[in-house]
C-alpha cells in the first residue's frame, strides 16, 4: 500500500514536501512517480524517480521547483515543491511500476497507487 501526504493550502511561491510512504511490502526495488490531477484534466505525470535514484524525470513545467527523492531505508518517496503556483493546484498521488525507470513510463506501467493528497495554491 502506498500513502501519499504532506498536501494543503498554500500561496503562490510556498514550498510544500509531499511524501509517499509504503506499507505492507518493500518498493525499494520499485520505480516510483508522482502524478496530479486538476479539476476537469486528465492525470499527468509529474516525476519518477529510479529504484536506486540515480535516474529521474521531472516534467518540463516543474523542472528547476520540483525535485524528487527517495529514502530506500524509510520505504519512502518524497516530492519537494518549491515556487508554487496556483497552476500546480491538484491531487497529487503518488505510484509504483515494477517496471525499469524510464522518461516514457505511462500511468499504465504503474502497479500501484496511492489514495492522493490535495494541494492547492492560491494567487
Amino acid at each position: 500500500q502506498l500513502q501519499a501526504s504532506g498536501g494543503g493550502l498554500v500561496q503562490a511561491g510556498a514550498s510544500l514536501r509531499l511524501s509517499c510512504a509504503a506499507s505492507g511490502r518493500t518498493f525499494s526495488s520499485y520505480t516510483v512517480g508522482w502524478f496530479r490531477q486538476a479539476p476537469g484534466k486528465e492525470r499527468e505525470s509529474v516525476a519518477a524517480i529510479s529504484w536506486n535514484s540515480d535516474k529521474r524525470y521531472h516534467t518540463d513545467s516543474v523542472k528547476g521547483r520540483f525535485t524528487i527523492s527517495r529514502i530506500n531505508a524509510k520505504n519512502t518517496v518524497y516530492l519537494q515543491m518549491n515556487g508554487l503556483k496556483p497552476e500546480d493546484t491538484a491531487v497529487y498521488y503518488c505510484a509504483a511500476s515494477r517496471r525499469t525507470f524510464s522518461d516514457y513510463l505511462t500511468l499504465n506501467d504503474y502497479d500501484y497507487w496511492g489514495q492522493g493528497t490535495l494541494v492547492t495554491v492560491s494567487s
